[in-house]
Order: C-alpha cells, then sequence, then structure tokens
C-alpha cells in the first residue's frame, strides 16, 4: 500500500537547513543539508510513525490536503 502526504519544505537560513513539516501527521517535522537529504529523512519519519501507531492501536488520521495562502500584512 502507497500513502500520500503533502510535505512543507522550506530554507532555514539561520540553521542553513532545509526544514519539512508534514501537516496530516501532527506537523511531523525533520531536516536535513539538502533538499533531498531532508524529503529522504521525512520519508524515514513518516515509515516510524505509521509503524509507531500501528503497534500502539493509534488511527492515523487520513491524508488531507494542504494549501499555502499569501496573506498581505500593513506593517
Amino acid at each position: 500500500m502507497v500513502r500520500h502526504y503533502q510535505v512543507v519544505l522550506e530554507w532555514d537560513p539561520e540553521d542553513e537547513l532545509w526544514v519539512t513539516y508534514v501537516p496530516a501527521l501532527d506537523h511531523l517535522s525533520t531536516y536535513g543539508e539538502t533538499r533531498e537529504h531532508a524529503l529522504e529523512h521525512t520519508r524515514e519519519a513518516i515509515m516510524g510513525y505509521l509503524e509507531a501507531a500501528e503497534q500502539e492501536g493509534i488511527l492515523v488520521a487520513g491524508e488531507r490536503s494542504v494549501e499555502l495562502v499569501e496573506l498581505d500584512v500593513a506593517v
């Protein structure tokens, strides 16, 4: 079985790392020095999350869509 999860990927200039968040999995987060490493770490973290949830009998919420919205804020 293959599950699909949307991942937010962003560059952290302070730590000089790529950071990921998986909103559908309680904002599961990890990072990597490259985009590819960050995404691979995310894939591994998702698999670990799902395995642990299954072992503990925790129901994992279904996949959900994420939308990035740009807001104008007067400062």
